[in-house]
Order: structure tokens, then C-alpha cells, then sequence
């Protein structure tokens, strides 16, 4: 039976693809501190690995635009900012849990 994939156990994935793809590859305390407190919003995970980086994200737009693809691809639908849900009325904590139960498509 396959383990349901979560925010928590995407993490580290999506860190290896950052750094061995894109380079930003993070100290393991901040690695660590970052999926400890993972922000649940893209924008705000896409700026806090720069910051993590030591980088300002609003100078750097298409590498910026590359993370945060590489992010909302690999966990957006996990996250809870708007991108990643698919409920047409206002979300709720309900609505956030049904859309979080129904199978991914192939």
C-alpha cells in the first residue's frame, strides 16, 4: 500500500531538486529549520528560500518565477494558498479537507 504524500514528506524532495537543479542548495540547519516551519503558501515558501539563500527575490524575477514553478509543481497542490486549490467558493477548513481527499489524477 503507497504512503499518502504530504507537505512533510515532499519537503526534502523538493529541497534536492532545488539545489541540484536550480542551486540553491541550503545549509542543513536552515534545510531543517524551513521544513520544521514550512511556509503553506508558494509565494511565501518561493521567498523564503531565497531569503534562506541570502538572496532578495524581487532582483532575481526569472529565477524567482523558476523556483516557484518548481514548488507549486512539486507541492502546490499540498499547499493552502489559492493557486493550489480548486474550490470555486470561499475555502474553508472543510472545503480545504475535502479537496485534500480526492484522488490525484493520473
Amino acid at each position: 500500500m503507497a504512503t499518502e504524500k504530504t507537505l512533510e514528506s515532499e519537503l526534502p524532495w523538493l529541497l534536492d531538486e532545488l539545489c541540484v537543479e536550480l542551486g540553491f542548495c541550503l545549509p542543513p540547519t536552515v534545510r531543517e529549520a524551513l521544513m520544521n516551519a514550512a511556509p503553506r503558501d508558494i509565494d511565501v515558501f518561493t521567498d523564503a528560500v531565497f531569503t534562506a539563500e541570502g538572496m532578495d527575490p524581487s532582483r532575481h524575477k526569472q529565477l524567482r518565477s523558476a523556483v516557484h514553478d518548481k514548488i507549486e509543481r512539486r507541492v502546490g497542490h499540498l499547499m493552502d494558498s489559492p493557486a493550489s486549490q480548486q474550490v470555486t467558493a470561499t475555502p474553508g477548513a472543510q472545503d480545504r479537507d475535502e479537496a485534500s481527499q480526492r484522488p490525484a489524477r493520473p
